[in-house]
């Protein structure tokens, strides 16, 4: 199987990490968010930008995590760099009967660092998840995706309506 359009398969088709080894450090940026719908029975319990239950601060506690996991993507998704990053961001903001969760990943580094984004707000949700079915099994991680990326061979920004 012989497939030139994947950078993570080799000429003879077998899995394959892809060598930045001579690309160029350049500051490389990322932006991804979920949509997490808590419904109105949790969103009700919301007082202040923040939930509380009996398992703790929940958007601290999502944000923490989702550090965390932009901070182990390589040791979660197969072929991924290894990365230090530089910085790493996440904010929770409730909107109607849902959250917006948004994180932003930041290093100078030879490959991007979107998958480091997409994970962070991935395990943020997850936790919100986590901590919040004692109170609804009813909630839905509606969306997961890139935003932006800057650095590297070319940038990249949603158009949103």
């Amino acid at each position: 199987m012989k497939n030139t359009k994947l950078t993570h398969v080799d000429p003879a088709g077998n899995p394959s990490m892809v060598n930045v080894s001579e690309k160029t450090v350049t500051k490389r940026t990322a932006k991804a968010r979920a949509v997490v719908r808590l419904g109105r029975e949790i969103m009700n319990q919301i007082s202040a930008d923040e939930l509380t239950t009996k398992k703790g601060p929940v958007f601290q506690t999502a944000i923490i995590a989702g550090i965390m996991g932009a901070k182990k993507t390589s040791e979660l998704i197969p072929l991924c760099h290894p990365l230090g990053l530089e910085d790493c961001q996440i904010t929770i903001e409730p909107q109607d009967e849902q959250i917006i969760i948004t994180s932003t990943a930041t290093l100078s580094a030879k490959t991007g660092v979107e998958m480091e984004a997409l994970t962070a707000v991935s395990v943020a949700a997850l936790t919100v998840y986590d901590m919040c079915k004692a109170m609804s099994h009813d909630i839905v991680i509606k969306e997961i995706r890139l935003l932006e990326k800057t650095g590297g061979k070319k940038d990249f920004r949603i158009q949103e309506k």
